[in-house]
């Protein structure tokens, strides 16, 4: 029989042929397996269709037969008066083991939740409070193992890139040793324990001090040296007293109140202490750590320390007196600039020699020209093989050849005559034609190395702007490829352009000084007859003139060149400025130790120099973290956390 719903079964019994227990005997009843074979028992609606228990188990209160599936052990549902109820029952262990699969998927989660805190610490982390000295040791002996393998891993990791990127030069069977070397070499183990023993004891002291010595300010002033961006809740004890802790804090440090997820978000918590305590800490851990590295490692090191702590402590100083130098970090770029290009060419011995490598290469300068330029400069003299160098070179035109020949036989000759008449004026100073061999005019320099320059760092900016789009914010990639492509894009472009700038300003410089030199020189001496223009130039001292040509003349172009990073993105600004500041730090230091300015360090400059940077630096991360750039301050989080 085809019932209404179209099902074909058979037709349901009425409602006496159900039995109750005390009549069927109970589960042994014959009418508990009526149905059909597959094991579905037909519904049926109760005879008594104004019973309220009756008419809630119906599906939308319709008086038709409905098909209800049986119960796991084929037995209705029972209600306490021994009725039988259409509802449908779940056995309880498949209700249990889907309860347990929940309970067993939360605690896995959690479970790599606190793995990868162990590698990666989260923001909003909370503050550990420590009240014995005990206590203080065994979180920084934590603290420390923890800083110290997360170092180790990623020293290790960087080592291992190098390596295979270099890999295919080196012969195979030193491949296994090199890559053993790059992951387990002592420069590995140095760093991972120059981490560990700094964050070690930075913990220890930075949470034993508070209890070696206590805190004498009264309680009523403690709102008034917090400098956090955010408010944070349990500052203010809303049960002690709402408006008298409202009333504490100064009205300009009252700021918006946020969720706890995006305090969470925008907000790295720190533990807020004297400022003299994380001082001594960063400064006692700092000297300390850095012992463990090779004592070539410890200037680049120190050097880059010590200028973000003079980046913080600047911050912080302006931003409490309320000052403000528009467009500091181009004019501390220029400054740093200024000092590097000085040196690259007039004292190449107080800079590093992979960077002044780097230099010439980006330049594209001949090295023999920089040689040349420097012994003319300082000696007045100059070594003819470079010459000789220059002259054979392929790409030289025919005029600059020629102009160098003439030069190297007037050094050869000073005292020949050129159809009579002796020369008004030798340079000391490298010549255009060495300067630029390739070209014969300097007008024509400037677009020829803006390309040069701009097609050699593309490459290299590219990297650096695709590579971190694609691992750091994959999600914002996969959602919008082109947005973040064009960025990148963009991004390289406008850095390639800023170092070609650079190298132009630099260049186009260092010609028509040089030029305006021979000019003003000439036009004194006679050689060169005067217009009505230039009539009154042949007044000024030749002192003046000469300082066209004086060894400071060579640090202008250098502070000029500088002002190309306005074509830079702003953000970028300030990490540019500190990358060259150590450098530009490194060369004035060892010019002024030279002519007996500063005293000497010794063997320990390096340990001292980086105990003085730690000591700024920690200072402003624990009590004024904003003031630090957004790279140091992530990085020190990880190592460090909130106390």
């Amino acid at each position: 029989m085809i019932n209404e719903t179209g099902d074909s079964r058979s037709p349901s019994p009425p409602p006496s042929s159900y039995n109750h227990p005390h009549e069927s005997g109970g589960d042994d009843s014959p009418t508990s397996s009526s149905g059909s074979d597959n094991g579905t028992r037909p519904g049926s609606r109760n005879a008594n269709t104004n019973d309220k228990d009756t008419n809630t188990t119906s599906i939308g209160h319709t008086p038709d037969i409905v098909n209800t599936p049986p119960t796991p052990n084929g037995e209705r549902e029972r209600s306490d008066d021994g009725e039988s109820n259409n509802v449908l029952s779940f056995t309880p262990r498949r209700a249990m083991a889907s309860f347990e699969n929940l309970v067993a998927m939360a605690n896995h989660q959690e479970r790599l939740k606190e793995a990868r805190k162990m590698v990666w610490r989260d923001r909003g982390q909370p503050v550990v409070q420590m009240d014995t000295l005990e206590e203080c040791l065994r979180h920084a002996i934590a603290g420390g193992f923890r800083s110290a393998t997360l170092a180790f891993n990623i020293r290790a990791s960087i080592n291992l890139v190098l390596a295979l990127i270099r890999i295919h030069r080196v012969p195979r069977d030193y491949r296994l040793a090199m890559i053993r070397h790059a992951v387990f070499g002592t420069d590995t183990f140095r760093f991972s324990a120059m981490i560990g023993t700094f964050t070690s004891l930075y913990k220890f002291l930075i949470n034993a001090l508070p209890i070696l010595i206590p805190a004498i300010k009264p309680q009523h002033l403690k709102f008034q040296n917090r400098s956090s961006a955010v408010l944070d809740d349990d500052e203010i004890d809303l049960e002690a007293g709402s408006k008298r802790a409202i009333l504490e804090v100064p009205l300009e440090k009252r700021k918006a109140r946020l969720s706890l997820t995006k305090r969470a978000q925008i907000m790295l918590v720190r533990k807020q202490t004297r400022r003299w305590h994380a001082a001594l800490a960063g400064a006692i851990a700092g000297g300390l750590a850095i012992m463990w590295e090779k004592r070539t490692r410890r200037g680049l090191i120190a050097q880059q320390m010590f200028v973000r702590g003079l980046q913080g402590s600047y911050n912080a100083y302006t931003t409490k007196r309320n000052l403000h130098v528009p467009h500091g970090d181009v004019i501390v770029f220029s400054i740093a600039c200024g000092q590097i290009l000085y040196g690259f060419l007039l004292r190449p011995d107080t800079l590093p020699r992979s960077y002044t490598s780097w230099i010439g290469q980006a330049a594209k300068v001949p090295a023999e020209c920089v040689r040349m330029n420097h012994d003319l400069v300082r000696q007045g003299v100059f070594n003819l093989k470079d010459l000789d160098q220059l002259t054979n070179r392929a790409d030289i035109t025919t005029f600059n050849k020629s102009d160098l020949l003439s030069f190297r036989s007037q050094f050869l000759n000073p005292t020949s005559t050129i159809d009579g008449v002796p020369p008004a004026y030798f340079p000391r100073y490298a010549p255009c034609s060495a300067v630029h061999p390739a070209l014969s005019s300097c007008a024509s320099v400037p677009l020829d190395r803006f390309f040069a320059v701009f097609k050699w760092m593309l490459p290299i900016y590219g990297a650096l702007h695709f590579i971190p789009a694609v691992l750091f914010k994959w999600k914002t990639f996969v959602q919008d490829p082109g947005k973040m492509l064009l960025k990148a894009t963009t991004g390289s472009m406008r850095s390639s352009a800023f170092l070609g700038v650079f190298v132009v300003i630099y260049q186009t410089m260092f010609c028509y000084k040089h030029q305006l030199h021979k000019f003003l020189t000439l036009l004194r001496t006679g050689a060169r007859s005067p217009s009505m223009v230039t009539s009154p130039l042949r007044h000024i001292p030749q002192w003046v003139v000469d300082m066209l040509i004086s060894k400071a003349s060579f640090w202008v172009p250098g502070f000029a060149a500088g002002l190309s990073l306005f074509v830079e993105e702003k953000r970028r600004r300030g990490e540019l400025a500190m990358y060259v500041l150590p450098k530009g730090l490194e060369s004035a230091w060892v010019m002024a130790r030279g002519k007996g300015w500063v005293f000497r360090t010794g063997k320990w400059g390096e340990t001292l120099l980086t105990a003085l940077a730690m000591g700024m630096v920690m200072s402003t991360y624990q009590n004024d973290p904003q003031h630090l750039s957004g790279l140091v301050r992530r990085i020190l989080y990880q190592f460090i956390g909130p106390n």
